[in-house]
């Protein structure tokens, strides 16, 4: 069964997939055909892992859907950061430092073995993004809690576009505490990256609204709302917006702050 769309039983079509996984490189993940995984802490949830180790990544992403009471009383552990990002619904969350009830586009970014709690107290299911990574330690610095939700943050021009914005979830920019950030991009339909990046830097991006043509490696790759994408280190990558009448926007994380370890 798969575990977004419920699809059971035999199809009278074909059996297809857009799905991509070339390992170490990129991946995209269309949301027919990802299956639950049975994860031990989480409680009345459907979990679905996307990105991990066995990809590549130096990280893990899940998409949870909570149902009402669902939860997770302990995400994360010793020597890890993690981040929560509300899609749907109304969830409850605590670490040792906050606690509050976000709701669509709410956020908490808990910092190296400061684990979280999440309890959706809404009456209908809740859907939850989430990320851990282990924290890379630099003397003199340290990461802190932060918590808030995306529609407070501004709609910064992209590298001077004003087809193209994005925002900031975490003060990485003037903080070497922080050895990652997540941000939201959004491509006016047409819009594009300004060249086709390619960096040392890996993303995991989860696509919230409209349609796109994404560059991965040598290869164009239509994404749209639900898709995952992995890209390794190194791999090209940009896109185009596209379709009639939606904005493209994704979710996406994003190492940095840290020299190459040799």
């Amino acid at each position: 069964m798969s575990y977004l769309n419920g699809q059971i039983g035999y199809r009278e079509d074909l059996l297809e997939t857009r799905s991509v996984v070339k390992k170490e490189n990129y991946v995209l993940l269309e949301p027919d055909g990802i299956v639950k995984n049975a994860i031990p802490g989480y409680v009345d949830c459907d979990v679905t892992i996307l990105g991990s180790p066995e990809l590549g990544a130096s990280f893990a992403d899940y998409i949870v859907t909570a149902h009402k009471g669902g939860k997770n009383e302990a995400f994360g552990g010793e020597g890890l950061e993690t981040f929560v990002y509300i899609l749907e619904g109304q969830v409850a969350v605590k670490n040792a430092d906050s606690e509050a009830t976000l709701t669509e586009g709410g956020y908490i970014y808990s910092p190296v073995s400061n684990t979280v709690s999440f309890t959706n107290v809404g009456e209908g299911d809740a859907k939850l993004y989430i990320y851990k990574r282990r924290y890379e330690a630099i003397e003199g610095y340290s990461a802190h809690t932060v918590m808030g939700n995306a529609d407070d943050l501004p709609w910064i021009a992209y590298e001077g576009m004003e087809n193209c914005y994005i925002k900031d979830f975490l003060p990485a920019a003037g903080d070497f505490g922080f050895d990652m950030n997540f941000h939201i991009l959004k491509f006016h339909l047409g819009a594009s990256h300004g060249y086709i990046e390619t960096h040392i830097q890996e993303h995991g991006m989860y696509f919230l609204t409209g349609k796109g043509m994404y560059r991965l490696d040598s290869d164009w790759v239509p994404v749209k709302k639900g898709d995952y994408v992995f890209l390794d280190a190194y791999c090209p990558q940009a896109c185009y917006a596209v379709g009639k009448d939606e904005d493209l926007t994704y979710i996406y994380s994003k190492d940095c702050n840290r020299d190459v370890k040799l």
